[in-house]
């Protein structure tokens, strides 16, 4: 099968990630997955959630937002707090990036990963989970420098892709036309240890088979697996002999 824009059908888009696109955060990436492209900043604040506090941990939480027109049409704020399907997305970013990092090793801070969709075209809450990473991951190497914490947090790097059935034909990393269209819609994230932190299935079509979601899950883990070494090509150019770049190799 020829994919609309010549993609293999396990092929991932071509990924890019730029490293301190925002100056100002105290961690930041600007991930492309082919034409989506989102701005992931991290920011530090002393303090936590009030349920959180005595407990000596610290807390990660993101925000999503899609820009008016990173659409073909332009999409209104959301003034009046955000939709249903914004708050999933943020649950899920922040729940992905939360298992990424070793909370109590915070001491009692909030990490806020901010995820702007500049541009979609399939694919933003996956590209946001493995850009927010690596904003995550700059902004506790900061931490660490600036000797805010005793000792570097571990870190397990995490990342996320889409898989799916289009016309028959399993995908990895579905654009937006295959996405609105496909069988089988999935979205998996993985950490560098193999490990599966959350799989989100829906069949629109047919249901699918054990053995088709188990071969989704196989190639998701591949399409991961380079994702993981984009992350970690990425840290490694701006912090070469960090531990954040060595904890960052999948």
């Amino acid at each position: 099968m020829m994919r609309s824009d010549g993609r293999a059908p396990d092929q991932l888009r071509p990924i890019s990630i730029e490293v301190g696109a925002a100056p100002y955060a105290e961690g930041s990436a600007l991930i492309a997955y082919g034409n989506t492209r989102v701005l992931c900043t991290a920011t530090i604040e002393d303090g936590v959630p009030a349920w959180m506090r005595g407990q000596q941990s610290g807390w990660v939480t993101a925000e999503y937002a899609m820009l008016p027109r990173a659409t073909l049409q332009r999409t209104r704020r959301e003034r009046n707090g955000p939709s249903g399907r914004t708050q999933e997305i943020q649950r899920l970013i922040g729940r992905s990036l939360r298992a990424a990092v070793d909370l109590s090793a915070l001491g009692e801070r909030t990490i806020t990963i901010d995820c702007d969709v500049l541009q979609a075209d399939g694919g933003t809450r996956t590209a946001s989970i493995s850009g927010g990473y690596v904003a995550l991951a700059l902004a506790v190497e900061y931490l660490a420098r600036s000797g805010a914490v005793e000792s570097m947090p571990a870190l397990t790097p995490v990342a996320a892709v889409s898989a799916g059935i289009f016309q028959n034909v399993m995908l990895l990393d579905l654009c937006y036309e295959e996405d609105s269209q496909a069988d089988l819609d999935c979205n998996i994230v993985m950490n560098a240890e193999g490990a599966f932190i959350e799989v989100q299935a829906t069949a629109e079509g047919a249901p699918a088979s054990r053995s088709q979601l188990d071969a989704l899950l196989d190639l998701a883990e591949r399409g991961i697996r380079q994702i993981l070494a984009a992350q970690a090509a990425a840290l490694a150019s701006v912090l070469p002999n960090n531990t954040v770049s060595r904890n960052s190799e999948p």
